[in-house]
C-alpha cells in the first residue's frame, strides 16, 4: 500500500482561480483515475477546531492520537530527524530565520523571503556558534532546508522545562500541540514560563539571551550585507516555537498495525517521525524532484506492506497566498508523481499497489495559514467497492461514502477497505 500525504493540500474557493479551490481547477488526470478506482470522504487530521503544524498532524494520520498523554513537542521530533544529539532533560526548539526591524524587533517577513541557501544558512548557523554565549548552557543549532533551523539548549546536570511560550507569533502550545494562528507578522515575542517551576524559567531565560544575542550578532554581519547587496531580505533573527525536553516513547508502528512501514520522505520533521515509530525511511533528491521519489517508491514498495510518501510542494505555496502556484504545483505533482508510478505498476504486472492519498492539514491560500478544514481523502485499488468519486477535490469528499473521519481512524478506515475488497 502507498500512503501518500501532500502537504497543505487542502484549500478553499480562490478568487484567482474563479472561485475554485486549486485541486479543483488542476488539471490532475492520474490522481482522479485513481479516485475513480476507489472511495473517498474527508478527513480532519487532528480534530475540529485545531489548526495543526505538520509534525501532530502527521502523528494523527499514522494513527497516534495524543488524547491521553501530552505531546513532546516538535521541536523534538525535529531535533531527532535532523540528527542532532538529545537527551532527556535537554531542549529542543524548531526556529525560523527570518527578518526583523532590529529597532522595534517587528517581524517584517517570517522566513526571510524564503530564499536563504544552503551557503548563507551554514555561515549565519557559525556566526552564532562562535559568538553567542549563555553562562552555563551549551546549544547545538543546525540549519536544514531553506529557512528552517533547529536549536538543542543543554545545561549539564539540570533539567530545563519545556512549559514556555513562543517567540514567534504565528504558533501557540495547547498541552504540546503546535496550533497554527491566523497571522503572519507581528512582533517578537519574549518567551515566558507558562508555569511557576524554576526550570522553565531558566529556559525562558536562556532564550531570551539566545534571540537578543543572535540580533546583535546578525545586525550587520558579512551575510546581510552580502544579501543587501542583492536586494534580498536580511537573516536577522531567529522565531523559536514548539519547545520540548523529552524523548518519545511511542509503540513502533510495525507493532501497532502488524504490518512492515516504510517512509519516503525528506524534511527532518517526517525524518523524526519515522525514526521515532521505527520505520525504515528512504529520501529521494530534493523536495520538488518528483520523478526520483516516485522511481525510489517503485523500487522500495515490494519490500515492505505500507511506504507512507510525505510531498511537500502545496504548503508553500498556500502559506504565501499563491494559489495559482499552489494549482500549478498539483499539475507537477501529478504529471511527474502520479503519472510515473502509474506508468511503473502498467510495466510490472506483478505489482498490485493499493493506495491512501490525502493531506495532512488545509494550508488555504487565502489564509495564508494551516486551517482545520478537513482535507480530502481517496482510499483506492482492484477490487475496493468503489463509490460516485471522479475526482481528488474538496467538493468531490464532500459526497465520498467514507463520510467525514478523523486522522487516527485513515489507516484502520482504509485497512478495513482492504479486507472488504472483492478478490
Amino acid at each position: 500500500m502507498v500512503y501518500v500525504l501532500l502537504d497543505g493540500i487542502g484549500d478553499l474557493p480562490h478568487p484567482d482561480l474563479n472561485y475554485l479551490t486549486p485541486l479543483e481547477a488542476a488539471y490532475t488526470p492520474y490522481l482522479d483515475r485513481i479516485a475513480r478506482m476507489g472511495v473517498s470522504g474527508q478527513v480532519v487530521s487532528v480534530g475540529d477546531g485545531i489548526a495543526p503544524q505538520s509534525d501532530i498532524a502527521v502523528f494523527n494520520m499514522l494513527g497516534y492520537n495524543f488524547r491521553d498523554i501530552e505531546y513532546f513537542g516538535r521541536g523534538v521530533v525535529e531535533c531527532i530527524g535532523c540528527g542532532i544529539d538529545f537527551k532527556e532533560g535537554d531542549l529542543a526548539l524548531r526556529g525560523n530565520f527570518a527578518t526583523i526591524d532590529p529597532t522595534n524587533k517587528k517581524i517584517l517577513d517570517r522566513r526571510a523571503g524564503r530564499i536563504v541557501t544552503e551557503a548563507d544558512s551554514a555561515a549565519i548557523c557559525e556566526l552564532i556558534r562562535k559568538n553567542v554565549k549563555i553562562e552555563g548552557v551549551e546549544f547545538s543549532i543546525e540549519p536544514t532546508i531553506g529557512h528552517r533551523v533547529v536549536l538543542r539548549f543543554r545545561k549539564k546536570g539540570t533539567t530545563l522545562g519545556e512549559n514556555i511560550t513562543n517567540t514567534d507569533p504565528a504558533y501557540d502550545k495547547i498541552n504540546g500541540i503546535g496550533i497554527a494562528l491566523d497571522t503572519s507578522k507581528g512582533d517578537l515575542y519574549v518567551a515566558k514560563s507558562e508555569s511557576k517551576d524554576a526550570n522553565s524559567q531558566l529556559s525562558a531565560a536562556v532564550i531570551n539571551q539566545f534571540s537578543d544575542q543572535v540580533i546583535e550578532i546578525l545586525d550587520n554581519c558579512p551575510v546581510n550585507i552580502g544579501r543587501k547587496e542583492k536586494n534580498l531580505l536580511a537573516i536577522n533573527c531567529i522565531l523559536l516555537r514548539d519547545g520540548g525536553n523529552r524523548y518519545p516513547q511511542l509503540q513502533s508502528i510495525n507493532d501497532k498495525y502488524n504490518l512492515n512501514f516504510a517512509s519516503l520522505v525528506d524534511m527532518p520533521v517526517e525524518i523524526g517521525i519515522s525514526q521515532i515509530l521505527g520505520m525504515k525511511s528512504y529520501n529521494a533528491g530534493s523536495t520538488d524532484e518528483y520523478e526520483l521519489k516516485a522511481a525510489e517508491l517503485l523500487k522500495i514498495i515490494g519490500n515492505h506492506d505500507v511506504v507512507y510518501v510525505h510531498i511537500k510542494g502545496p504548503d508553500e505555496f498556500g502559506h504565501d497566498g499563491n494559489a495559482k502556484g499552489k494549482k500549478r504545483n498539483i499539475d507537477e505533482i501529478d504529471k511527474r508523481f502520479f503519472r510515473k508510478i502509474l506508468e511503473g505498476i502498467n510495466t510490472t504486472k506483478s505489482l498490485e499497489i493499493y493506495f491512501i492519498i490525502s493531506g495532512d492539514h488545509s494550508t488555504p491560500c487565502i489564509k495564508k495559514a494551516h486551517t482545520d478544514d478537513p482535507i480530502p481523502i481517496i482510499v483506492s485499488g482492484q477490487g475496493i467497492k468503489r463509490d460516485a468519486t471522479s475526482r481528488f477535490t474538496e467538493s468531490n469528499s464532500k459526497r465520498g461514502s467514507l463520510g467525514k473521519i478523523y486522522g487516527y481512524q485513515v489507516l484502520d478506515t482504509a485497512l478495513k477497505q482492504l479486507e472488504n475488497r472483492k478478490v
